[in-house]
Formats: C-alpha cells, structure tokens, sequence
C-alpha cells in the first residue's frame, strides 16, 4: 500500500489569491502532503495553474504541487512535459500530475482548442501520456506518430528531480480503464462520485490494471472530498466530528484503496484546515496502522486487497445471520442501540468483515447520502 496523504484542494480564484496564499502555507505549516488546484484555462476569474503552482512553490518547503487536473485539449503535452519537469526540478522533486481529458467543449473552443468526441479526448489523452513519458526518459530524440498528438525528433529533457506520477481524472468506464492501463494515479471526486460510486469505479479500474498485467495495488488512488465538520453527526457522507470523518475515511482505504484524500474546505477553510490535518489525518493513519500491523501479525494472515464491499448488495436473502453484540461495559450509544460509532464512541459489535469497531475502524452498512439514513454500524457475524 502507498503512503497516506491528505491534502487540500483550493480554488485558484483571482480575487481571492492574497487569501488562497495563505491557505496554501497554512496547509504547508501543518504538515498536509499536497496542494491541488483545478486547471481551467477559459475561467476568467481563475489564475493560471501553473504560475499559480510557480509561486506556490516558491512559498512552501515540503507540501507536493498537484494541477488537479490539467486541462489537456489546452496544454500541449510535450510543453507540459518541459513546464512540469521544470517545477519539478526547481520546487526539489514535489510535483505531481493530474491528467483530464476535457470538458466544457464549448469554452475550450473558445480558446483556440479543438473539439473532441468522448473517444476522441480518451485517445488524445493516452497519446499526451505517451508524449510525457518519452521526454521525460533520457535517451536519443523521440519521434511519435500520432492522430493527436507528433513527437519529430524532441530531445528529451530536463529531466524531473523524481518519476512525476501521472494521475489520471476518471469517473467513466473507458477513463477508468485507460487509468488501469497507463496511469501512476486516479484522481476523482465525492462531489461527481459518492463513496457507492467510487466503489463501482475502482473495481472497474482495478480489473483494467489486472488485465493489462499490473498490480491495482501500485496505482495510487486520491480521493478529493468535501463535507462540514460538526459537534453532531449528519446525515451525509463526511457531515460530523473528526472522528467520523476519520471513520469513513478510513473504510474507504481498506474496502476502495484509498490512499489520498484531498479536502475542499467550506467557508471557514483555515478551521477546515486545520481539522483536517491536526485530527482527522492522524486518526486515520493510526487506524490504518494498527488494523495493517494486526493483519500482519495473525497467523496465515496476508495484506487485504481492497473487496469494493460498498457495493450496494444484490437483492435476496443475506449470506450471513444477523446478531446484535453488546457495547463494552459502561457504554451506552448516544443514539439508538448498536450504532456506537455514529454516535462517535467505541463499541464491540462484530462487523460484516468479521472485526470489531473498537478494534481501528467501521464497517458502514451504507453510504448515507445515497440511502438518506444515517450512518451506522453493520452489525452482521459470519454463521
């Protein structure tokens, strides 16, 4: 499994950048792993990403540098190769890059773009990672023939401080698939894709990777999210206290692959922040840690992959019987019995994997935002 990272996706408004400036060395401060920034070249109100990305870098020291995503049909890949290599090598090895096919042809016209079918834009964006791979490999002069996109004779170089992850944008089958064939990264996010979707999503992308002989477990999955941090528990996906997020975050690592999270904070984006990195990354690491060195440590055990068990069940009679278990002695829920880790406390109630929700995490029965219930523990032990 890749490292956990959390980052935060900020949005590159123009008349807000003295604000987004210090939000980015907020996030630097505290230690978050990566700054995204949505690339939009026909938004008038928008900053250019990569001057914008320029001077974030000039302004950090450790946090990673993340176009999320770029806007292809616009950037010409072999410039961006160059541009990308180049803040690579400037900002000491912390870029990263996010790939999009396009969208809002009409805009993208408007700036001179041509536009493309749907299969046409998943073409051109396999040909833009092609064109980025071979210059940024040391070697002769790269010729490239493609519909879309002509390498004659391109010098490689400068070459990046470290192999830049090419993260690809997917929500749909044919973007997953080519994410599984070619892509270091997958890029998607809560607002499109609710945690049920995203479980669909990655089976399909990690069945791709299979069969193109790649190990799902080698492409890095980030996940940008948003929500509101409460003292009660909502009624959607990350609506609650710390610990919920850090709940649900944490089943989405073990059941999805989840292995970053990048929040888009609401009005009070420095509070957001600030909760993000100081409890709920922690939370999840920890939890993580400790259910993966438990795994480890069982006899016979090997390292879980992920079983996308968010997946809404078939209807019919369930495989397995239904049993209430206890909370520890001296516990009560908040709310109604069993659902402890709604409630934000621990309980000891056997989840459908077979573990208990005061070992590290939760099994959700579902997703609240797609049902409209709330969250709650499954409380399902294998007979």
């Amino acid at each position: 499994m890749h490292d956990l990272w959390f980052g935060a996706f900020l949005s590159p408004e123009a008349e807000g950048r003295e604000r987004l400036l210090r939000h980015v060395t907020l996030a630097d401060r505290l230690g978050l792993d990566l700054v995204g920034v949505q690339d939009h070249p026909y938004q008038e109100g928008f900053l250019d990403t990569w001057t914008l990305l320029s001077v974030v870098a000039a302004r950090t020291e450790r946090i990673r540098l993340v176009p999320d995503v770029v806007n292809v049909p616009l950037r010409p890949p072999a410039v961006l190769a160059r541009a990308a290599a180049s803040l690579d090598l400037l900002s000491g090895g912390r870029v990263e890059l996010g790939l999009g096919a396009g969208a809002f042809w009409d805009a993208i016209a408007a700036m001179g773009g041509r536009r493309l079918s749907p299969g046409e834009s998943i073409e051109a964006l396999a040909e833009a990672v092609t064109v980025l791979r071979a210059l940024w490999t040391p070697g002769a002069p790269v010729t490239f023939e493609g519909t879309h996109h002509r390498l004659r004779g391109a010098k490689p170089g400068p070459l990046p401080a470290h192999p830049i992850g090419i993260w690809i944008g997917a929500m749909k089958r044919r973007m997953l698939e080519l994410t599984g064939r070619m892509g270091d990264g997958w890029l998607t996010s809560s607002f499109h894709s609710p945690p049920e979707a995203v479980a669909r999503q990655a089976k399909v992308l990690d069945a791709a990777a299979e069969d193109a002989g790649r190990d799902p477990a080698g492409i890095r999955k980030v996940y940008n999210v948003g929500g509101v941090f409460s003292p009660l528990p909502g009624r959607g996906f990350l609506e609650g206290p710390a610990a919920l997020w850090a709940e649900q975050l944490t089943e989405l690592v073990f059941e999805v692959g989840m292995t970053g999270f990048v929040l888009a904070p609401g009005e009070d984006a420095e509070r957001d922040l600030r909760a993000f990195a100081e409890e709920v990354a922690p939370a999840v690491r920890e939890a993580v840690s400790k259910e993966t060195a438990r795994e480890r440590g069982a006899p016979g055990s090997r390292p879980r992959r992920p079983s996308h068990s968010l997946l809404p069940r078939p209807p019919g009679p369930p495989s397995t019987r239904t049993a209430v278990r206890a909370c520890p002695s001296g516990t009560r829920p908040r709310s109604r019995p069993g659902s402890c880790a709604w409630a934000g406390i621990s309980c000891r109630c056997t989840t459908a994997t077979g573990r208990s929700c005061g070992r590290s995490r939760t099994r959700w029965s579902r997703w609240p935002r797609a049902r409209g219930t709330r969250a709650r523990c499954a409380r399902r032990s294998t007979g």
